[in-house]
């Protein structure tokens, strides 16, 4: 069982930066794929990022490629998501996703772990 603790949510302006963490409870952290997701209301969560067991493998969602970072560092169990270049369409609230695999995707499906989610709030 992995329980994750997602923190760093904020208000922010449009153009500023934020920096997500993530605290994933347990031994087998570094075992595990990650993954960022963001549910804007009345919308379906989607994928926003996500990163190898080993973090040298990542992969970005379109919309965030070149603005967003996910990082790890295994030695603290936590996994991060740098947000640079806010935009108002980025508001939501983001969740952090753990994979019972050492590689994964932006399939929801293939994520077996969920944390309650931080909000992140763009003004323009």
């Amino acid at each position: 069982q992995v329980q994750l603790v997602e923190s760093g949510g904020d208000l922010v302006q449009a153009g500023g930066s934020l920096r997500l963490s993530c605290a994933a409870s347990g031994d087998t952290f570094s075992s595990y794929a990650m993954g960022w997701f963001r549910q804007a209301p009345g919308k379906e969560r989607t994928f926003v990022a996500t990163i190898s067991w080993s973090g040298a493998s990542t992969s970005y969602a379109d919309s965030v490629k070149g603005r967003f970072t996910i990082s790890r560092d295994n030695a603290k169990n936590t996994v991060y998501l740098q947000m640079n270049s806010l935009k108002p369409e980025d508001t939501a609230v983001y969740y952090c996703a753990a994979a019972t695999t050492r590689y994964s995707d932006s399939y929801r499906d293939a994520y077996n772990y969920w944390g309650q989610g931080t909000q992140v709030t763009v003004s323009s």
